[in-house]
């Protein structure tokens, strides 16, 4: 896959005609960049960021989807115990020092860092677009930060940032970044590449601030949020995949549905290991692959029987008897048994009370995202963090909410999908079917907080605190900053 814009090394020898002049090897930093075509590749920090999200590197990804109703990870016997990190998220019983909250929160502001870096070394160079590109990514990292964390610091500048900043209210800030967004969408190219800011990209921002606006500031915005579904919509740039999993093939990068992605790369851009942690440690010889899966995290059960059988998402699923690359059923000597995967879970702490079958086996494992035979610890695959079925979802929902019918957006998926339409879907309706459309790619938590169904209880996870729907800020940035225990 070509993912060279995080790869560009910048060697370039400035010429000159003057002898009187210093020539140099490379651009000195205090001179970089001086003209608009170096000023793009400032850009690219800021993106290289995003790599984290989806991996334990800033646990983004995992806050959403284990905090959820849809992806668990069992303990198994002593694996995937690692101190609770993992069930506590699902139990919604984290503290302010978990890894997730601790690396997500790093993660989202290096993003911020970044961007604000970059346009301070823009300033005076007259480059709106790599400006507004910029903006727009730095708008992402803080629709993130509020979204998870709530009030949380605005900085809007690397030099002159203040050492110990105050939080501002989650209102303020959203109002800043659709300030800005909007602002940016003039100069943002109609279309790009997938991986880069472009309008369709600040539609789907703008989207998704405002279906969230009640959420975010008490005064909801479902006519704001329709609107800039259908300017995404009316564009003509984005359509769906023919398949319902063809937005998760691994050369997926020219998806016509995809509208801004993480451009992994096995080798280049390392970061999506989904497909290691989901997999029994047997899979390797159903892929033909190199490395040894970890065998972690699986569909919640009830969430997996939300799917008919029909639907052709279920195929995103891997349930059942396995096999190596040649058809062979596999067997697991440590459980002496056939390693047939099942999509009941007994407990989420699965001591040694129970089979090795089960400790081993249980859970349906994620396969949305294709394995490639030959697959390694990195997969080649882009992540979607926006794709247009999200888009025609969001519509559903709008019109929904301010009591129109939506059905002709949200029967597109489902007719894709090979299951009946709709007629006069309600909001339940949605949110189930968001569920299984956009499953496990980490809008679940979002759409629970949304739709009012986040703190309730389900299997293995009692009713949680309305204080839940948020994150704490984390106690190492408190202790560096005490302004932030305001």
């Amino acid at each position: 896959m070509k993912k060279y814009i995080f790869l560009i090394i910048l060697t370039g020898i400035l010429s000159c005609t003057n002898l009187d002049e210093t020539v140099y090897d490379r651009i000195p930093k205090d001179k970089f960049p001086e003209n608009a075509e170096q000023a793009a590749l400032k850009v690219i920090p800021t993106y290289r960021e995003l790599g984290d999200l989806i991996d334990d590197g800033g646990w983004w990804f995992w806050a959403q989807e284990i905090t959820s109703d849809e992806i668990v990870f069992p303990v198994r016997l002593t694996d995937w115990e690692d101190g609770g990190k993992w069930y506590l998220l699902h139990q919604h019983q984290w503290s302010n020092n978990i890894d997730a909250v601790n690396s997500m929160w790093s993660n989202l502001y290096d993003g911020v860092t970044e961007a604000n870096r970059a346009l301070d070394d823009l300033e005076g160079l007259n480059d709106p677009i790599t400006e507004a590109k910029l903006k727009t990514l730095r708008a992402f990292y803080y629709y993130l930060l509020i979204d998870n964390y709530g009030d949380v610091p605005l900085v809007t500048s690397f030099t002159k940032a203040e050492s110990q900043p105050h939080k501002a209210k989650r209102k303020d800030i959203y109002d800043f970044i659709v300030k800005d967004v909007q602002a940016s969408l003039p100069y943002l190219p109609a279309t790009s590449k997938k991986f880069a800011v472009s309008k369709g990209m600040g539609y789907m921002l703008l989207a998704k601030l405002y279906i969230n606006a009640e959420i975010y500031t008490g005064k909801a915005a479902w006519s704001d949020a329709e609107r800039y579904c259908d300017s995404i919509i009316n564009s003509g740039v984005y359509t769906l995949e023919s398949e319902a999993l063809g937005p998760f093939i691994t050369n997926n990068e020219n998806s016509p549905e995809n509208i801004f992605t993480i451009p992994f790369d096995e080798k280049s851009f390392q970061g999506f290991r989904l497909h290691m942690r989901t997999l029994h440690y047997l899979n390797n010889l159903t892929y033909d692959m190199p490395v040894g899966p970890w065998n972690g995290f699986g569909a919640m059960e009830d969430h997996y029987n939300t799917f008919e059988d029909n639907d052709a998402r279920k195929r995103g699923f891997i349930v059942g008897q396995q096999y190596d690359s040649n058809g062979k059923p596999l067997f697991d000597q440590t459980a002496n048994a056939p390693l047939v995967i099942n999509p009941h879970i007994p407990k989420l702490i699965i001591d040694g009370s129970y089979s090795l079958e089960q400790i081993r086996m249980s859970a349906a494992r994620v396969g949305k995202y294709e394995i490639k035979k030959g697959a390694i610890e990195n997969l080649s695959n882009d992540f979607p963090l926006f794709r247009y079925a999200d888009v025609l979802l969001m519509k559903a929902e709008t019109m929904v909410r301010q009591g129109k019918n939506g059905d002709q957006y949200v029967n597109m998926i489902r007719t894709r999908a090979k299951v009946n339409p709709f007629s006069n879907a309600t909001l339940q309706q949605l949110l189930a079917e968001r569920g299984r459309e956009m499953f496990c790619e980490g809008h679940r938590r979002q759409d629970l907080i949304r739709f009012g169904e986040f703190t309730k209880a389900w299997w293995e996870k009692p009713a949680s605190d309305s204080k839940r729907t948020l994150f704490p800020i984390p106690q190492w940035a408190i202790d560096a900053n005490p302004n932030l225990a305001e």
